[in-house]
C-alpha cells in the first residue's frame, strides 16, 4: 500500500516537475498577422506572466503541418470545418483548446456598388480550399446570386461545390483562387469572396466595404486555438485559452475591429 502510494506520488511529482519545466519555456503559437497576432499581442499585455512566442505565418505556410511536426505548440488561424479537413489530409489528430472569434466572409467589388450592377457572365473569385469554397457558395446564395441544389441546407455539414449550383440567373463564372491572392484580383473580377483576415490585411473594412457579409448568428466558422492531444493539459495552453475567451479580449476585439471581427465571448462592458 505504502509502496503504491509512494510510486503514485513519485509519478505526480515527475509530472509536476515536467509541467514546471514546460511553463518556463515560451509557448510557441503560429498565427496569421491579422487579427490573430494582434489579439495575441493584447493577451501578452493583460497577462505578462504567460510566456508566449508569437510566430506570424506568411502566406503559403501550413500552420497545421508546423504543429504536427512539433515546430510550434499551438496555432490560431483557422475554423473547425477547415481543421477537420486538415486532420484527414495530414493523418493527425488535433485538439481545440478555445473558440475565440468569427471573421465574417464577405463579398467585395471594385467594379460595382450593388449586386444589381453585376453583368451577365460576370466573374466571381472564390477561395479554392474545400471548406471556404463551400462557405462562399452559401454566401452567394444568401445574397440571391445563385441557388444550390435541394439538400444543401447546413453550411457546416453540407459542403457544396460549383457542381451543386442549381440556379445561376446571371450565369456567373466561378473562379477558384488561393485565398491570400483574392484581394489582389479585385480589379480583375466582378465580385470577390474574401476571408475576413485577408480582407483586413488588404485594408478593407468588412463591416463597411462588403456588399454581402456572413451573419454571426449560428456561424460555424469561429476561429479556434488548436494544439496537439499531448499538450491539451499543458498549463500554458489552458491559460492562453482562458485569456483568449476572457471578457477583456472580447472587448478588445469589439473596440478595435469595428464589427469586422466578432468575439464569441460577450465583451466586458466596463470602461
Amino acid at each position: 500500500m505504502f509502496k503504491k502510494t509512494g510510486l503514485t506520488l513519485a509519478v505526480l511529482g515527475a509530472l509536476l516537475t515536467s509541467f514546471s519545466a514546460l511553463a518556463q519555456e515560451p509557448l510557441r503559437v503560429a498565427a496569421d498577422p491579422v487579427p490573430h497576432a494582434q489579439i495575441l499581442a493584447f493577451v501578452q499585455k493583460i497577462d505578462p506572466q504567460l510566456n508566449i512566442k508569437v510566430i506570424e505565418i506568411p502566406n503559403g505556410v501550413n500552420s497545421n503541418e508546423l504543429l504536427a511536426h512539433g515546430d510550434v505548440d499551438a496555432n490560431y488561424f483557422q475554423h473547425l470545418p477547415y481543421l477537420k479537413t486538415q486532420e484527414q489530409a495530414l493523418g493527425q489528430k488535433f485538439v481545440v483548446a478555445a473558440t475565440v472569434h468569427i471573421e465574417p466572409l464577405g463579398i467585395y467589388s471594385h467594379r460595382h456598388k450593388t449586386f444589381a450592377e453585376v453583368p451577365q457572365k460576370g466573374t466571381v473569385a472564390v477561395p479554392n480550399n474545400v471548406t471556404n469554397l463551400s462557405r462562399s457558395l452559401y454566401l452567394l446564395q444568401d445574397n440571391g446570386l445563385i441557388k444550390l441544389k435541394p439538400g444543401f441546407n447546413d453550411p457546416a455539414t453540407d459542403q457544396a461545390t460549383p457542381k451543386d449550383i442549381a440556379e445561376n440567373p446571371k450565369q456567373l463564372k466561378i473562379l477558384e483562387i488561393e485565398s491570400p491572392q483574392i484581394p489582389r484580383a479585385l480589379d480583375d473580377v466582378d465580385l470577390a469572396v474574401i476571408n475576413g483576415n485577408y480582407a483586413l490585411e488588404a485594408g478593407l473594412v468588412p463591416a463597411k466595404d462588403a456588399l454581402g457579409l456572413e451573419k454571426s448568428e449560428g456561424n460555424p466558422y469561429a476561429n479556434i486555438l488548436v494544439t496537439l492531444p499531448k499538450l491539451q493539459d499543458d498549463p500554458r495552453i489552458r491559460q492562453l485559452a482562458k485569456d483568449l475567451t476572457s471578457p477583456e479580449v472580447a472587448k478588445y476585439i469589439t473596440d478595435n475591429f469595428s464589427g469586422s471581427v466578432l468575439p464569441v465571448t460577450v465583451a466586458d462592458s466596463k470602461p
